[in-house]
């Protein structure tokens, strides 16, 4: 099912996120499921869908059409990553038509991470078109034409997503950026993790008028050491020293534990200002069922 049609339901629409693995997914008798169809598992019960990453970082693992095709496949609702990094307009067009006729229903459209930071660094990155103009491509494909409006036999019927980050400053530029992705056809967001309630909120209230549906993202923190990689390395992305200060606080064993306390408290805060909530476990998927759990009755 397509996102769009939860949101419009008035659904609180609840995602969450798994990485391919870096291998085939061909399987034979006796091999054990990979990573990512076992983290979908433990979230079945609790979300909606699950967003499929695209190299994630840069790293070469499984395609994330192929993945969402698998986890289909499984009785899942996959959200289809795709970024601009490693195909050109040509390429991810048809990509596109091949996700809309193998049966999936949501794509979130990125720009990607820089190769730089991944496992090939001295791979050349595409980026022919970004974000805003694949958003542009995908609505035409909806409509029946390519980019250069060439008539499809079929058209696509793709529920189009595109990411906001609420901690970038100067705020309205991302704001106008937010505008122009939804001018190029995206019909819901999800945000870049977000862990001060009031920049979430200061977001929320510069776009009560675009009328369409946010989902609150947050990426899980595992250690404090975590915490300082994002702060030095993630742009746009502040962990607070109260957070890393906690993680720092309790012993190996305790990490997880308190990680999902300190995910609860603000998926419990936050989450309330938006129209649903995207959890980045980073391979701990089994706390997302206990967070879902302890948030009922607040969203």
């Amino acid at each position: 099912m397509k996102l769009t049609e939860l949101f419009d339901k008035g659904e609180f629409v609840i995602t969450s996120e798994v990485g391919p693995v870096k291998g085939c997914l061909r399987s034979s008798n006796g091999d054990e499921p990979p990573r990512c169809a076992r983290e979908a598992e433990m979230v079945r019960e609790c979300v909606h869908a699950i967003n499929v990453t695209d190299n994630q970082s840069a790293v070469m693992r499984l395609g994330s059409l192929a993945a969402s095709v698998k986890l289909r496949g499984k009785g899942f609702e996959p959200i289809y990553q795709m970024t601009c990094r490693d195909r050109n307009r040509i390429a991810l067009q048809s990509d596109l038509l091949g996700a809309c006729s193998l049966g999936i229903d949501n794509v979130l459209c990125l720009t990607g991470d820089y190769t730089s930071l991944g496992d090939h660094k001295a791979a050349k990155s595409v980026f022919d078109i970004d974000s805003v103009q694949l958003l542009k491509i995908a609505k035409g494909l909806n409509e029946g034409h390519d980019m250069m409006g060439n008539t499809l036999t079929k058209s696509t019927d793709l529920a189009l997503g595109a990411v906001v980050n609420p901690n970038f400053e100067p705020l309205d530029l991302q704001l106008l950026k937010m505008e122009k992705k939804i001018e190029a056809g995206a019909q819901f967001f999800q945000t870049q993790a977000v862990y001060d309630p009031a920049v979430f909120e200061k977001m929320v209230k510069k776009t009560e008028g675009f009328g369409v549906p946010i989902q609150y993202g947050i990426v899980v923190i595992k250690s404090p050491q975590m915490g300082r990689f994002m702060n030095e390395n993630v742009s746009g992305i502040t962990v607070p020293d109260r957070i890393i200060e906690e993680m720092s606080s309790v012993s190996k064993e305790d990490r997880k534990k308190r990680a999902t306390e300190i995910t609860t408290e603000l998926v419990r805060e936050i989450a309330p200002m938006a129209q649903g909530v995207h959890f980045m476990p980073l391979g701990w998927s089994d706390i997302v069922p206990t967070v879902v759990d302890a948030i009922k009755g607040t969203v």
